[in-house]
């Protein structure tokens, strides 16, 4: 069913889906930075197995409440910003002419 082009424009991400979204991503993208430092400092520092992993977790921590709260209004702001949130209309607009042209040799 096709929604009312006045509902389509109202819609918004909630505060709420924005926060989900941004810990999601913040699992993902600090695992990587875990993964990363780990390999790093195990590869090209003198410390331990023990003193590599408190050394990334330290900095994985850092990372992802610093980012977290960067993301967070990032995608507040972007929430915000009309420019190409609304692109399905004009994309199908743009394809009105193969309608056109399908109906128009249908009837030969």
């Amino acid at each position: 069913m096709r929604k009312d082009l006045a509902a389509v424009k109202a819609e918004k991400d909630s505060p709420t889906r924005s926060l989900l979204k941004a810990i999601s991503w913040r699992i993902i993208a600090s695992g990587t930075t875990f993964v990363i430092v780990f390999v790093i400092f195990r590869n090209y520092s003198q410390q331990n197995l023990e003193e590599v992993i408190n050394t990334a977790t330290f900095i994985t921590s850092i990372d992802v409440v610093a980012k977290l709260i960067i993301y967070y209004f990032h995608e507040r702001l972007w929430t915000n910003i009309k420019w190409g949130k609304y692109w399905k209309r004009t994309y199908w607009a743009r394809q009105n002419w193969k309608k056109l042209y399908n109906k128009m040799h249908e009837q030969d």
